[in-house]
């Protein structure tokens, strides 16, 4: 949602979220561009008219980079008096568990890290999840990229978290940042497991080539036994309307 909105991907994205009904609506982060409280306020009035269960972290941008003071002794009090005190939100139903990472850190200009103790955390509640759940880790930058250039970007500790979250059990990790849109599988690990990566969604900040974008997960009734269906849903201005654009099937490791 970062920099400036736009009517058109924030219409259909209404339209396409009330037709689909999902379970849960993911926020990997820079929900704002730049942490200002008019911004907060509108991300959060957008959340409201979607009328859906979300779980939101906290991104960079999220923080704020100007307001020196209060980056540094409350640098998430905006976020927090939108969408909650929670920064490591979780969500459980029968078919799914989701764990929120806050990898965001007020010292950094806009690398993330997650330590020691959040990789345990992580991994004691993966280890809590029903077979039958989808186990799900919401990261703000990537764990792991596509790119080169893009190394840079990856979350501090990343290669630890991968390797104990897989024991733990986790089939998906979920990230932002980048903008740009994909899904890898993930090797060397103790267990398949995969990273998807959100684009943007309704911001005017996207990368050359990449339109605007929404993920949507299906799993348990609502696709073939065993099988997580990831589809990128696209915004391209020709058809100003999210459009199905690619889709990625997965099956996770059961024991």
């Amino acid at each position: 949602m970062q920099r400036h909105p736009t009517p058109q991907p924030i219409r259909r994205a209404v339209t396409l979220t009330r037709l689909q009904q999902p379970d849960l609506l993911v926020l990997s982060g820079d929900i704002t561009q730049r942490a200002r409280p008019a911004q907060f306020q509108a991300a959060r009035a957008l959340m409201d008219r979607l009328d859906a269960p979300f779980l939101a972290i906290p991104g960079n941008h999220d923080i704020p980079l100007f307001d020196v003071w209060t980056r540094l002794r409350r640098p998430y009090a905006r976020h927090i008096s939108a969408f909650g005190s929670d920064l490591e939100p979780v969500f459980s139903s029968a078919d799914l568990m989701v764990v929120g990472v806050n990898t965001t850190r007020a010292w950094r200009h806009k690398h993330g890290e997650v330590s020691a103790q959040q990789i345990d955390r992580v991994a004691q509640l993966l280890t809590k999840a029903k077979p039958e759940q989808l186990r799900v880790v919401v990261v703000h930058q990537p764990i792991a990229v596509t790119r080169a250039e893009d190394a840079t970007n990856r979350v501090r500790g990343h290669a630890a978290a991968l390797q104990r979250w897989a024991e733990a059990g986790a089939d998906l990790v979920m990230g932002g940042h980048i903008h740009l849109p994909y899904v890898l599988e993930l090797h060397s690990l103790a267990r398949p497991m995969w990273a998807v990566q959100a684009g943007t969604a309704v911001s005017s900040r996207v990368r050359a080539g990449v339109p605007n974008s929404v993920n949507l997960l299906r799993w348990g009734a609502d696709s073939a036994s065993g099988c997580c269906q990831i589809e990128q849903w696209d915004f391209p201005a020709a058809k100003c309307a999210f459009i199905c654009a690619v889709v990625s099937e997965v099956r996770p490791g059961r024991a």
